[in-house]
């Protein structure tokens, strides 16, 4: 093995350092109670229960809430490389809704990275696998890295 090779961090490793230096200044998601359930090269999967206060006036959960989930899924995804990364557009459609006590799921997967950009289909689904949302990211990589955010600007 040679020297780069062996100072060639694990991707497995560095994605969970990410994930873990990331959520430790991740206040919304942190407020929201979502927990990461796993973590890899251009993947994450985060969890949420819906709270009495998530509930909009036709009884379901907020869309907002839903979005953030999968926004938050999506933003771990692609930061796991410790390349600063940021949204430059995202969408979401919504497939069902999710009720109170409802436990969501947000399993984020790259579909594609080259250069600065990525993008990234998140599914957000309930404790019963019922689909309640897809949503694509478009990522863009700018200065800094991950673990270290004062390298960023």
């Amino acid at each position: 093995m040679s020297t780069i090779d062996q100072q060639k961090p694990d991707p497995q490793k560095l994605a969970e350092d990410c994930a873990e230096s990331m959520f430790a200044r991740d206040r919304a998601s942190q407020k929201l109670g979502m927990k990461i359930e796993s973590v890899a090269p251009g993947k994450a999967i985060l969890t949420m229960t819906v709270g009495p206060d998530m509930i909009q006036g036709h009884g379901s959960c907020h869309g907002g809430y839903l979005f953030t989930l999968a926004d938050s899924a999506f933003a771990f995804a692609c930061n796991s490389y410790d390349r600063a990364t940021v949204a430059s557009g995202c969408s979401i459609d919504y497939m069902s809704g999710a009720r109170e006590g409802d436990l969501l799921t947000a399993t984020a997967e790259e579909r594609s990275r080259g250069g600065r950009t990525g993008i990234y289909d998140i599914t957000l689904t309930n404790q019963d696998g019922r689909t309640v949302a897809l949503f694509r990211g478009r990522s863009y990589e700018v200065r800094g890295t991950v673990r270290n955010s004062e390298d960023n600007s």
